[in-house]
């Protein structure tokens, strides 16, 4: 089946340092099994303690290297600050950023306060920028570097009861444009994947109705659902230096929906 996790080898990836957020579950949990696959050095970010043991137990039962792992609430930017800081004095040379923490709480028009706006922004958004930040002096002294941010197809379709996920997933479009051109010139890249519908853990008992599984399909060109392992697959290309003239452009995985 596809996306399952049988991913291209990319040598440039080998020993690389990789700094993963939302990194414990749904598309961050392929992504990091990806770069662990690669050989890299795994760093990832999350609150989820138990999902990420998890993880690192079922990657290192077959003798792969231990990704390791970081608690931290990414909306606290001080603390995202710290524990990036923390990392880099341990990993001085990273190379490849993943900013792929969200989250797509549905939710009204009506419903939305100035309070829950600022979360949604917060959790979906803001962080992408400060961990973009953090590791950007690293990568420019490096001369060298990949930052992948996670985007959205949302504002595309565009998306019903998702107002405030989908501002944040569109605004993630231009920040990569307006940060590739900043950071080029230190042989920095960055760019964006907006996936679609990506048949998650968390998708399957939040959202996936039989009438929105149809809808879906009746949206894509192809007719199957599209796996966190086919996402994890195109930002192992991005990050490795088989993509290394790409950069400032945002990629959609979805299956033809858009």
């Amino acid at each position: 089946m596809p996306g399952t996790g049988n991913f291209a080898i990319y040598p440039s990836l080998e020993g690389k340092i990789v700094i993963v957020t939302g990194g414990a579950s749904g598309i961050g949990e392929a992504i990091v099994e990806a770069f662990v696959r690669q050989h890299a050095q795994v760093v990832f970010l999350d609150i989820q303690d138990s999902a990420a043991e998890q993880l690192i137990h079922r990657l290192t039962s077959d003798g792969s290297p231990a990704p390791i792992y970081h608690h931290c609430d990414l909306s606290d930017i001080a603390a995202l600050q710290q524990t990036v800081a923390g990392i880099l004095a341990k990993f001085p040379d990273v190379a490849v950023l993943v900013n792929n923490a969200g989250n797509d709480a549905r939710h009204t028009i009506a419903e939305v306060t100035s309070a829950s706006w600022d979360r949604s922004i917060s959790v979906n958004l803001k962080h992408q920028f400060f961990m973009s930040q953090a590791v950007i002096p690293a990568m420019e002294k490096a001369g060298r570097g990949s930052i992948i941010n996670m985007g959205s197809i949302s504002w595309v379709i565009p998306s019903k009861g998702v107002p405030v996920y989908a501002t944040a997933k569109a605004a993630i479009t231009g920040m990569t444009r307006a940060l590739a051109h900043e950071v080029g010139v230190h042989n920095i890249r960055v760019n964006c994947v907006m996936p679609g519908a990506i048949l998650t853990e968390r998708q399957k008992q939040l959202w996936f109705t039989k009438e929105y599984k149809a809808e879906i399909l009746a949206g894509q060109a192809l007719k199957r659902m599209i796996m966190p392992g086919e996402v994890a697959s195109l930002v192992l290309f991005l990050a490795a230096d088989d993509s290394s003239a790409i950069t400032n452009q945002s990629y959609i995985i979805d299956g033809g929906w858009v």
